[in-house]
């Protein structure tokens, strides 16, 4: 799952910007102190799919000691070099809901004399059913994650990029420029970078996860029954249970592994009624959740969920300092069927501007991978509280993560199965 999934259609999570409030919140003496310390591939390497009206074939999954560089296709080749972008257009985006700041969209449109409108998704299946139906028509794919790259090359559904319109790719971190997902960038530009770990209430919580033996293990404590969360998300929920028992490899194909999972997420429910849901990023400021399984970008923007005059330094947010543990990443493409290649390249590379990121950044909360952005610089800026600086992204939590990558047919299931047995599909 995404942490965009399941998102309201009027994306109104947000209100007031993250800079805003940060800095309300400094006037008023709310965010105090210096900056914080900074804080395996498995089974087969294929699976099967049925793609776009062609019959089943297998499709590689990538991984990081298995990299995959994507066919370029007859009949899908990138665009012609020193194009003009189409004028008086309107730049048709598809994207998660909230997920992309509308100040972006308006700057964007003024700059490049066009229209820009979004249409938006609430799952990747719904997305992917749509742009297979070919019933849909849109430029730009924003928010692609990784485990769907496999579908849109061999499905022809998004086209190779022209880099000599991407420029700023050199502002972005160099894994982009040959990711293991998409060498040699064929076909795909960064967009958003996330992790996942542990928030709590300071206030709270006595313990301290980076002086714990086994932070994963935080939330299985039954003294705070009741006040336990955990994300409603079958990779994620097993995930969890699998580094608890101090197992790292998040794409696992093994039965007995999974099943041991299982039966520590069981535990969990029995020893704390933990809750399931993706509400970390209210529910744990609010103080309804002292401990909460989390996503990093929620947990960045958690400080304009607390009660007035609460300080943002009762919330934490842990991640493995070593950079062990889950790290995401999300992609932008430009799709086979686009009426405006040229804008849309424009508009990738736009978002690889730096200042353009920030602006990105201080509405949706989710880091972009850019060396210029810097947990220092994101506290500057007024778009992260001081204390809450591990839920920014550093290189080498890309490099040294565990990623949930796509599985094969048969251990995905046995992944489901077991979240269902959990969540009694809740």
């Amino acid at each position: 799952m995404h942490p965009r999934e399941g998102w309201s259609a009027d994306g109104t999570r947000r209100g007031l910007s993250r800079r805003s409030f940060l800095k309300q919140s400094a006037g008023a003496g709310l965010l105090m102190g210096g900056l914080g310390t900074l804080l395996e591939a498995c089974g087969t390497s294929t699976t099967t799919t049925g793609g776009a009206g062609s019959g089943t074939k297998a499709i590689a999954l990538p991984r990081p000691n298995n990299p995959v560089t994507w066919p370029i296709f007859t009949g899908n080749h990138s665009i012609a070099s020193g194009m003009k972008p189409e004028r008086d257009a309107t730049l048709q985006i598809y994207n998660w809901v909230a997920y992309v700041n509308p100040q972006t969209l308006k700057d964007f449109g003024k700059k490049f004399g066009c229209k820009v409108q979004v249409t938006t998704f609430n799952t990747m299946s719904e997305a992917m059913s749509k742009l297979r139906s070919g019933q849909v028509n849109f430029d730009v794919f924003m928010g692609v994650t990784v485990d769907q790259m496999g579908a849109l090359v061999e499905g022809k559904l998004i086209q190779p990029l022209n880099h000599t319109y991407l420029p700023n790719i050199s502002q972005a971190w160099p894994d982009f420029t040959n990711p293991f997902y998409d060498g040699k960038w064929q076909y795909t530009v960064p967009y958003t970078i996330y992790t996942t770990g542990i928030a709590w209430r300071k206030d709270h919580v006595n313990e301290d996860p980076y002086k714990m033996s086994n932070p994963w293990a935080m939330p299985w404590q039954s003294k705070y029954k009741g006040k336990v969360a955990i994300l409603d998300d079958y990779r994620e929920g097993v995930s969890l249970g699998l580094m608890k028992n101090g197992m790292f490899n998040l794409n696992t194909t093994t039965a007995a592994q999974i099943t041991k999972s299982q039966q520590s997420l069981q535990n969990l429910l029995q020893l704390t009624n933990a809750h399931i849901d993706n509400n970390d990023y209210s529910n744990v400021p609010s103080g309804q959740i002292w401990i909460h399984h989390a996503w990093s970008g929620d947990m960045a923007g958690a400080p304009y969920y607390l009660p007035k005059g609460v300080s943002p330094k009762v919330l934490g947010y842990w991640f493995p300092p070593d950079g062990k543990g889950p790290v995401g990443n999300d992609t932008l493409t430009v799709l086979a069927g686009a009426k405006n290649p040229v804008l849309a390249h424009m508009f990738l590379n736009y978002l690889l501007d730096v200042p353009n990121a920030l602006t990105n950044i201080s509405f949706n909360g989710y880091m972009q991978p850019l060396t210029a952005i810097t947990p220092q610089r994101l506290v500057k800026e007024g778009l992260l509280a001081p204390n809450l600086t591990s839920t920014a992204v550093l290189p080498s939590y890309f490099r040294r993560g565990v990623m949930e990558l796509q599985l094969p047919a048969a251990a995905d299931t046995l992944w489901q199965q077991a979240w269902l047995t959990v969540s009694k599909g809740i």
